[in-house]
C-alpha cells in the first residue's frame, strides 16, 4: 500500500475550504486533464456522509470508473471517501482540516493499493504514486485558488 500525504495552506475560513474539498462541480473543474465527470451518485453540490459519486476519467489514456463513498464526516474538520468500485485494489481519501493563522490547514492523506500482487506494487513505485501526486497536488491548488478568490461562491450557496 501506498500513502501519499500533502499539506495545503489555503487563505479561506475552514468552513469554505471543507466545502468546496466536497463539491462535485470543483472536483470536476479542478481535474480538467483527466476530463473527471460525476455519471452516477451525487452528481452536482456537495456530497454528504453515506453517499457515493461514480467519477469517469481518463487516466492513461483509457477511460476508467470510480466510485466512492462518503464514509466519515464531521464538518469542518473532516471526511473520507473510499472505493466502493474502481481500478485499484483498495483506496481511502482522508481530508483533515484545522484553523491555521488567518486561514486553514488541509491534509491529505490518500492511501491506495494497486491491483496484480508484485506487479502492482512495482507500478505503484515506478509510476503510480508520482501520478497520482501530481494529480492531488493539481487538485489542491485549483482548490486554493478557488477559495482565495471570490470564485468560491459559483460552487457554494451563499
Amino acid at each position: 500500500m501506498t500513502c501519499i500525504l500533502l499539506r495545503t495552506e489555503i487563505n479561506a475560513p475552514i468552513g469554505r475550504v471543507f466545502d468546496l474539498a466536497r463539491s462535485i462541480g470543483l472536483h470536476e473543474h479542478s481535474t480538467h486533464g483527466t476530463n473527471e465527470r460525476a455519471v452516477g451518485g451525487v452528481t452536482s453540490g456537495l456530497i454528504g456522509i453515506g453517499q457515493e459519486v461514480t467519477w469517469r476519467a481518463r487516466h492513461f489514456g483509457i477511460v476508467q470508473h470510480l466510485t466512492v463513498k462518503i464514509t466519515k464526516l464531521d464538518r469542518p474538520n473532516h471526511f473520507q471517501d473510499v472505493m466502493v468500485s474502481g481500478a485499484f485494489k483498495s483506496l481511502r481519501h482522508d481530508h483533515s482540516f484545522s484553523e491555521h493563522g488567518t486561514g486553514t490547514l488541509m491534509i491529505d492523506q490518500f492511501d491506495f493499493e494497486a491491483p496484480l500482487g508484485w506487479l502492482g506494487r512495482c507500478a505503484e513505485r515506478l509510476f503510480l504514486e508520482s501520478y497520482m501526486r501530481r494529480f492531488l497536488l493539481q487538485r489542491n491548488q485549483v482548490l486554493k485558488e478557488i477559495a482565495e478568490s471570490e470564485n468560491w461562491k459559483q460552487y457554494l450557496e451563499t
